[in-house]
């Protein structure tokens, strides 16, 4: 296994991740003035903040990583983001790939193009703070807190080649709708469904509250999950290029992984056959899935922007929404 992440690849990623995550804070806070040619002034920022800055970094992080894992292996994957009002994150990396301009001509990628997409962001007839229907590629709303794990495990059910990363804000995980969905494991079969990764983007933030999963140390969080049937990875760190040398090696073992039960999966297909050939039912325990209790989950979070905003603190805060409420004028 290979998880070496090169100086030009590692340099790549993170302009990428420092490119979307410029382009999550001009959706937030700018109405004009989008590529700061001129002196910031109070009439370029919004009347109105909406979207939340704690959650778009590691969303951020996480699609740039995902789409590392799918042109290196060439898989068959989708993205679902859970945090509520991690749109901006989601919309700036599609505006970056080119998506957003194919589907919305208008939104060029130019500078015009980047103060439409600044204004159109929660705005009236413009596009909303969650990772709605209009963002393309989208199944699942962000602020429906909840159920990102649920639509996992229907995306991926009879799908066997797909690979589903769903991203939980750990605000989210307290809600009952995921707190349940956690057992969805336990009925994927791998003879015939796809993987579901899910990702607990553990930062700490709950509208300027701690979650009680950010609060619980490393070995309860592995006992945790290991009794809902996962295998947990950790991410963590301040450290920008450690981040995204770790986060790269571990999607590459969570895929390895993936792959291990793929080969299961056609070995099981092969014993059905044989079963059916002669009559016989196939073993119990892999009709079940039994391989498919052991997905891997990688949690990931990094935090980025200034450490202080005039007098408040913005990195490492426990204020997800907009951590530089000094900027309404």
């Amino acid at each position: 296994m290979s998880h070496t992440l090169g100086a030009d690849e590692l340099n790549l990623l993170d302009s990428w991740w420092r490119a979307a995550n410029y382009l999550t804070v001009g959706q937030i806070y700018l109405q004009s003035n989008p590529l700061l040619r001129d002196s910031l002034r109070p009439e370029h920022i919004k009347p109105r903040l909406l979207g939340h800055w704690g959650t778009s970094p590691g969303l951020s992080l996480l699609y740039a990583h995902m789409n590392r894992l799918i042109r290196k292996r060439n898989i068959d994957a989708i993205f679902l983001a859970g945090p509520g009002h991690g749109g901006p994150a989601l919309i700036a990396n599609v505006w970056l790939e080119g998506t957003w301009s194919e589907i919305y001509p208008d939104v060029s990628r130019d500078g015009e193009g980047m103060k439409l997409l600044f204004r159109q962001f929660s705005t009236p007839y413009g596009v909303p703070s969650h990772v709605s229907p209009p963002v393309p590629g989208s199944i699942h709303e962000g602020g429906e807190l909840g159920y990102v794990l649920t639509h996992a495990f229907g995306a991926a059910f009879d799908n066997p080649d797909l690979v589903v990363m769903a991203v939980v804000g750990d605000g989210e995980a307290e809600t009952g709708p995921l707190e349940g969905s956690w057992k969805g494991i336990s009925f994927l079969n791998p003879a015939r469904d796809g993987a579901v990764l899910p990702v607990l983007h553990l930062n700490g933030y709950k509208i300027a509250n701690p979650t009680v999963l950010a609060r619980k140390g490393d070995e309860e969080l592995v006992s945790l999950f290991r009794g809902h049937g996962y295998d947990p990875f950790f991410v963590v760190g301040d450290d920008t290029a450690r981040v995204h040398a770790a986060l790269a090696e571990t999607l590459d073992a969570c895929h390895d992984r993936i792959r291990e039960i793929g080969r299961a999966r056609t070995a099981a297909l092969a014993d059905d056959r044989v079963a059916h050939a002669e009559g016989m039912d196939g073993p119990a325990d892999r009709r079940r899935g039994a391989g498919g209790r052991h997905l891997p989950r990688p949690p990931g979070a990094d935090r980025a922007g200034p450490r202080e905003s005039r007098s408040s603190q913005a990195a490492g805060s426990l204020d997800e929404v907009v951590p530089a409420p000094g900027a309404v004028r």
